[in-house]
């Protein structure tokens, strides 16, 4: 049995042995914090012995046990597994072709003598005998919101309250790590409540489950704004998790020496200064907004804001609006302006990919975070290592897979779409269904609506051209011409999310740290080299006790276990040697293991 022959070859140091259990052509281990204190992919025999030579002495003993009943399909072998190392408990999967290891995940799930207090080890919330002033619960919270950050510092500042900032704060909680949560806005759910009203969640229901408290079984599939900011916020309170809104950070410095940082913000008008061990930028999935300088901006009568500031359009019915960019935000706010009797024009400045909700949903339906998947008795955990379990480089066959299909089912949709004049691709490779957040792709648009008023002219698009100048009355394009504004809105996106860094810090930071997101793919927007994994995310950084959590709820509910564990052991002084696997050269995709493993997966 191959588990078998792993465990032992690993408990004998025999990393030769190891080696030897993997596939010599193309093998695959993808380890989550388990071995490597890292969330990474080694990939081929070297890279894994590699990491096994640095790291094997931290993991042993290494005891697992078999899970389930593996599964044959297609000539693979898959299946699960329970393992323990020296300091923790985790899930495996394991595919294995020829008997020899091709995938490989592990993941670690708890630390052992810390574990978190649920299940049998609830605490029991109450002392049954007789105390002169007990303190009660209510109390006890009002006490550590008051010395919380004043009195006590805690041992982690999450700058950010929206999703990510609270999945990472429930984690941190259950396992005992004093946590202040920052955000700028007031409330727990603000930052969904703040956009404009027709906004909704793009993602269904099954993918956006937050730790502990699923959306009950009626929950509709996709999610309005402010029930979703209504969510958060009870969320939090229910969590008690420790929030100061209207907090907004204004600078960091962290002390090399003493092992902290100094933190100044602003709580309501009071500058205060926070003395966190580790700080966590949770921003979101990017970071400070791009608002494009264009000339003669500062000579224009009308309003001109971003779209991360438009909050509704009946401001602007029966105005002429000008809507500069063609991505997810984009796209809502010119269905919003034209809702309320707008004449809107969309720039469109490069080629967007487009893909219809009921596309993604198709596709999902066949998945585990679907109706279908909670029926054969899926629950979100699972679905989510079930996904992690295939790396990102056999992912890329699997997506453009997808998008072919997707071009093919919806056909006669993208034939009206071209015959609009509206540019679109699935990316410079093909792969744009999984691009967001691997820099795949420039602009994307997951379709609810707004296409259809496109290629009926309802909202009109200028494609291929940009703003050279912005005048009184309007803006001129690129290509010599001009169109009448009452109002301009800059969707031109955001910058990267290590300019938080920069900002709060200071840019030799944020040089030091790098990019964050994207694998490397050498793509436009993605350059090499290939690293396997999404930088800088929810895993050490070369800046020592800063960390980056953020995406969308599904990356925000799984990596907030990784990113709290190694929080944790950090916090308890327990060795935590980071293994980074080498950046490598991408070599050509479309071996025949991958091309077989696209078929079987997608």
């Amino acid at each position: 049995m191959w588990l078998e022959a792993f465990q032992a070859a690993l408990n004998a140091r025999d990393i030769e042995g190891v080696r030897a259990l993997f596939a010599a052509d193309e093998c695959y281990w993808r380890d989550l914090v388990s071995f490597t204190w890292n969330i990474a992919t080694m990939e081929g025999r070297e890279a894994i012995s590699k990491m096994l030579a640095t790291q094997i002495e931290g993991v042993l003993p290494f005891n697992a046990v078999v899970e389930g009943v593996a599964r044959e399909a297609d000539g693979m072998v898959e299946g699960w597994f329970d393992f323990e190392t020296s300091t923790g408990r985790g899930k495996g999967h394991v595919r294995l072709k020829d008997g020899r290891c091709y995938t490989l995940l592990t993941a670690l799930q708890e630390l052992k003598g810390f574990e978190e207090p649920g299940g049998r080890r609830r605490p029991e919330g109450v002392v049954h005998r007789a105390i002169k002033d007990r303190e009660t619960w209510t109390e006890a919270r009002a006490e550590t919101a008051r010395t919380l950050g004043v009195e006590e510092q805690p041992y982690c500042l999450i700058v950010g309250g929206s999703q990510g900032g609270l999945a990472l704060g429930a984690r941190l909680k259950r396992l005992g790590v004093p946590t202040l949560i920052i955000d700028a806005l007031e409330k727990p759910g603000d930052a969904w409540r703040s956009r404009y009203k027709s906004l909704y969640l793009h993602d269904p229901v099954w993918i956006d489950h937050l730790p502990y408290i699923p959306f009950p079984d009626h929950w509709p599939v996709y999610t309005a704004k402010d029930k979703m900011g209504d969510w958060l916020e009870m969320y939090a309170k229910v969590m008690e998790l420790d929030f100061w809104g209207s907090t907004r950070c204004v600078k960091a410095n962290y002390d090399e020496a003493a092992k902290r940082w100094t933190v100044t913000v602003n709580r309501a008008g009071q500058e205060m200064v926070l003395r966190p061990a580790q700080m966590i930028l949770a921003t979101g999935l990017s970071g400070i907004s791009n608002i494009p300088v264009f000339p003669g901006a500062e000579s224009f009568h009308g309003v001109q804001c971003h779209s991360s500031q438009y909050e509704d359009g009946a401001s602007f019915a029966g105005k002429t609006c000008v809507v500069v960019g063609s991505n997810n935000s984009a796209h809502d706010i010119c269905v919003d302006l034209w809702s309320n009797d707008a004449d809107v024009t969309m720039i469109q400045r490069s080629p967007t990919t487009v893909i219809k909700a009921s596309a993604l949903r198709r596709i999902a339906e066949a998945g585990p975070y679907s109706e279908a998947g909670v029926e054969a008795g899926i629950d979100t955990d699972r679905a989510d290592l079930m996904m992690a379990s295939l790396p990102f480089r056999l992912k890329e066959p699997i997506d453009r897979r997808n998008c072919e299909q997707i071009r093919k089912e919806d056909a006669a949709f993208y034939e009206r779409l071209a015959a609009s004049g509206f540019q679109f691709d699935f990316g410079e490779d093909g792969t744009a269904i999984g691009g967001k957040y691997m820099r795949r792709a420039s602009g994307y648009y997951i379709d609810v609506g707004g296409s259809d008023l496109i290629c009926d002219g309802e909202i009109k698009v200028r494609s291929g051209v940009g703003v050279a100048s912005i005048t009184a009355q309007g803006v001129v394009l690129t290509d010599g011409s001009e169109l009448p504004a009452d109002a301009i809105i800059y969707a031109t996106g955001y910058g990267p999310m290590d300019g938080w860094a920069e900002m709060l810090i200071s840019r030799e930071v944020a040089e030091k740290v790098g990019r964050c997101w994207g694998l490397g793919s050498d793509t436009a927007m993605d350059p090499g080299p290939w690293e396997g994994e999404l930088r800088n995310m929810w895993k050490p950084t070369r800046q020592e006790a800063l960390w980056f959590h953020g995406g969308n709820l599904v990356q925000s509910r799984f990596h907030s276990l990784h990113l709290a564990l190694q929080l944790k052991a950090r916090m308890e002084g327990l060795d935590t040697p980071v293994h980074q696997p080498d950046a490598i050269m991408r070599e050509p995709l479309g071996l025949a293991a991958s091309r077989e493993m696209a078929s079987q997966e997608a």
